[in-house]
């Protein structure tokens, strides 16, 4: 089964990385993007075909590796 993760940041964390892009977007003349958000995608091949087992190794993936739930939030949608 495949998944698509998709981790974000949390609303009210900086983002460093969002800032310099729109900094760089500005400076080669698109200015009209007010704010970008920068996150992280993976997709996962999971050789498992109940949907119960693939939900709770990708909640495992996520919680242990793959996002930092401090900071950042994370959704996924099974394809």
């Amino acid at each position: 089964m495949k998944a698509k993760v998709f981790v974000t940041l949390k609303n009210g964390v900086l983002d460093p990385q969002g800032s310099a892009i729109k900094n760089s977007l500005t400076n080669i003349g698109i200015t009209s993007i007010e704010s970008i958000t920068q996150g992280k995608y993976f997709e996962l091949n999971i050789l498992e075909n109940d949907k119960k087992k693939v939900e709770e190794i990708i909640e495992e993936a996520c919680k242990n590796l793959l996002a930092n739930t401090v900071i950042e939030n994370y959704k996924y949608e099974l394809v």
